[in-house]
């Protein structure tokens, strides 16, 4: 029996990246971006461009229009929908999570899922860089590896 092992590797030299940020909640937002760029320069990519959207909510179309812009190896997608009193975070972040993925699908273009859903503003500024490290860095590190591992397949 034969076996092969196909890993993504983390060099995104030569590679171009969009991050799509939400400005709601952008005391988080600018922590997820700041995250993503540390790692993208610490893995040798070559051009990022940051797109600001209004909210979540509008990720995913504007995702989606810079995949099919074939300008870009992947989409990073960051923002944070935090519960509040009512049901409109369940339609947001249900929304958002499943435009995202909407678009790595019907792109092919790698389009990763970095907005934090929190109960709390507290749980929300520990996954931005406190207590549960930074899900922005989290987030460019799949993009790098999904990019290479794309390559490879």
């Amino acid at each position: 029996m034969q076996r092969r092992e196909i890993k993504g590797k983390l060099d995104a030299s030569g590679k171009r990246f969009a991050v799509v940020v939400s400005r709601f909640n952008e005391f988080i937002s600018k922590e997820l971006l700041g995250g993503a760029l540390d790692c993208l320069e610490r893995h040798r990519a070559a051009d990022v461009d940051i797109v600001w959207v209004p909210g979540s909510f509008e990720i995913a179309p504007v995702a989606r229009t810079l995949a099919e812009s074939k300008r870009y190896d992947a989409i990073i997608a960051l923002g944070a929908v935090i519960r509040g009193e009512t049901p409109h975070f369940d339609y947001v972040a249900g929304v958002t999570a499943k435009g995202i993925a909407k678009v790595f699908y019907q792109t092919g273009i790698p389009t990763i899922f970095g907005v934090i859903t929190a109960d709390t503003v507290d749980q929300a500024i520990d996954r931005a860089g406190t207590k549960s490290g930074n899900k922005g860095w989290n987030a460019a590190l799949a993009a790098i590896e999904l990019v290479d591992l794309k390559a490879q397949l």
